[in-house]
């Protein structure tokens, strides 16, 4: 069918309306486009459609400059600049707090952004190891893996590594057993540390290993891990089963220098963790402030510069311990969950909350535990528009009004959307 595409959503799809207004999502288009396409499958209330042919293309479509773009399940908005990138995602996060938060907010969104490209300081890849050696990413709507030979959102040190790996493997020397490998760069895209994920049973790879060595001298620690049966990678299922070198980074933020493990979590975009931590700590002061979901400690450790002691909440094994090394004296570090410390906290009285939640976001048990503390500020920083949505009505609910809502770009090129919002009551 001839469809006109009205408008992008969250998760990279074009909007338009099929037969009888039903909505048909369309992939690597954009708004106005006239489009023939094809659908896939239809379900009661929508269909999902492949896009066939531009009848009409827009004005701001360009040429993607990756090879891979339309195949990789990577990125999802290359077809376009970067400033309409922007605006696409601005338009998208504040219809999704008007359609899921139900409140309709009229101010300016604030964006933050920088470089488009070679952004990403950790990159994780497929492998299939032994003869048929291949490393890439899984094809776009699919469990296949893509082959890839560079990736220009990821930073120039993790692509030495890929193309060290491809030689390696074009060679028959990357061995089988190997799911995946994890590259993380340091501040100055120099120290790389590996995170190699492996199935039970896999031999020790010391040949493996010496070659990575002898090719890469940057790489300063390898850390072997087994993959759990059904679960992914870097989840809290797969266990650390060997390390050689040096286990962690050293990541510089600042006047801050932050110790960061293999299996730990650290902010993504090598560009943007001064200004993110900027925006989400330099508001407010005061005697006591949480930071749940604190990681590694990246913002707690600059919170401790302006409140007089602070609360930092951490439930994964290898990023609590990070915590503790990380955070100053008057940083108390609490390896425990969120929904398991909050209601311990009454009589903390804090100044400020700052929650960072996975994709998941709060849930309705933390964000009503969290709303009836009645805390004056409350700082949400948000990797999911929906579920930011979603929480945001029981804070709204609970007598808090938003103050100010940003858009903070840590994923160019792709569909994913960071926002924070302030909450003040």
């Amino acid at each position: 069918m001839n469809l006109t595409i009205e408008k992008m959503i969250y998760g990279g799809d074009g909007l338009a309306r099929g037969p009888e207004g039903k909505a048909v999502f369309v992939p690597f288009v954009l708004p106005g486009e006239e489009v023939s396409v094809t659908v896939l499958n239809e379900k009661t209330g929508y269909a999902r459609a492949t896009l066939n042919q531009l009848l009409q293309p827009s004005e701001v479509r360009t040429e993607a400059p990756c090879p891979y773009f339309g195949q990789c399940g990577g990125c999802h908005y290359q077809h376009t600049g970067y400033p309409i990138q922007l605006e696409m995602k601005r338009a998208i996060l504040r219809e999704t707090l008007q359609r899921i938060g139900k409140f309709d907010w009229q101010n300016e969104i604030a964006v933050h952004s920088a470089e488009p490209w070679n952004y990403r300081n950790r990159t994780r890849m497929k492998v299939r190891g032994g003869e048929h050696f291949a490393l890439g990413y899984h094809r776009n709507s699919s469990h296949n893996l893509l082959s890839v030979k560079q990736c220009p959102i990821s930073s120039p040190a993790i692509n030495r590594v890929v193309q060290h790996l491809w030689q390696l493997g074009e060679a028959s020397r990357v061995p089988l057993g190997i799911t995946e490998i994890e590259f993380f760069a340091d501040h100055v895209d120099s120290g790389l540390l590996l995170e190699i994920y492996v199935l039970p049973g896999t031999p020790e790879m010391q040949e493996f290993v010496r070659d990575l060595q002898i090719r890469i001298p940057e790489i300063k620690g390898i850390t072997f891990f087994t993959q759990q049966s059904g679960h992914t990678a870097g989840s809290l299922f797969a266990e650390p089963k060997q390390s050689i070198g040096v286990p962690y980074l050293t990541y510089q933020v600042g006047d801050k220098a932050f110790r960061v493990s293999a299996g730990s979590f650290f902010q993504t975009n090598r560009y943007l963790v001064r200004d993110l931590v900027h925006a989400v700590t330099a508001e407010g002061s005061g005697r006591t402030a949480l930071d749940l979901y604190a990681g590694v400690g990246l913002f707690a450790a600059h919170l401790a510069k302006r409140f007089d002691q602070v609360f930092a909440v951490e439930s994964s094994p290898s990023s609590a311990a990070d915590l503790e090394a990380n955070v100053p004296r008057n940083v108390t570090a609490v390896r425990t969950t969120a929904e398991q410390f909050l209601p311990k906290c009454h009589n903390l009285r804090p100044d400020l909350v700052v929650v960072d939640p996975p994709r998941a976001g709060l849930g309705d048990k933390a964000a009503k535990m969290l709303a009836s503390l009645r805390v004056p500020r409350v700082t949400y920083l948000s990797c999911d528009p929906t579920t930011l949505a979603r929480d945001l009505r029981l804070f709204l609910e609970g007598g808090y009004r938003i103050e100010d809502v940003r858009l903070i770009d840590l994923f160019p090129q792709t569909f994913h959307i960071e926002s924070m919002v302030r909450l003040v009551r």
